[in-house]
């Protein structure tokens, strides 16, 4: 996703709620791209069961970016996004630029076990939750 030249201007930015709003509808469009091309596949059809490992291990995955980008769109409309869920402090914006969904600060979310997870902020393979 390209970023407007406002957002990589120096100094502090603060994103509005539309800017979000953007962030996170083009983080669901992204995952829900990916579940359907894993679908349409047929990774989940006639010869893909579900059985295969990695295969559910990737859907799993891709449905908790889904929660939690639905969480994130919760808590933007309770005027709570940005906090972290185990400080409540802010969320540092560089790492909402990177995960507009990231429901904890870096170090809330190593504290949180397997919090230390590879994949997205969610991690189906190396963590088990934000």
């Amino acid at each position: 996703m390209p970023l407007d030249p406002a957002d990589t201007a120096p100094g502090p930015h603060r994103p509005t709620a539309t800017e979000i709003r953007r962030r996170l509808t083009h983080e669901r469009d992204s995952r829900l791209a990916q579940l359907k091309a894993m679908e349409e596949s047929g990774a989940f059809g006639a010869g893909g069961d579900g059985t295969d490992p990695f295969l559910a291990a990737q859907r799993a995955s891709v449905d908790r970016v889904l929660t939690d980008i639905d969480i994130a769109f919760d808590h933007l409309e309770q005027g709570r996004y940005g906090n972290c869920e185990g400080c409540t402090r802010p969320i540092p914006e560089e790492r909402l630029e990177i995960l507009p969904y990231a429901r904890r600060c870096v170090g809330c979310r190593q504290r949180v076990p397997g919090g230390s997870g590879a994949i997205g902020e969610s991690g189906a393979i190396g963590g088990s939750g934000p």
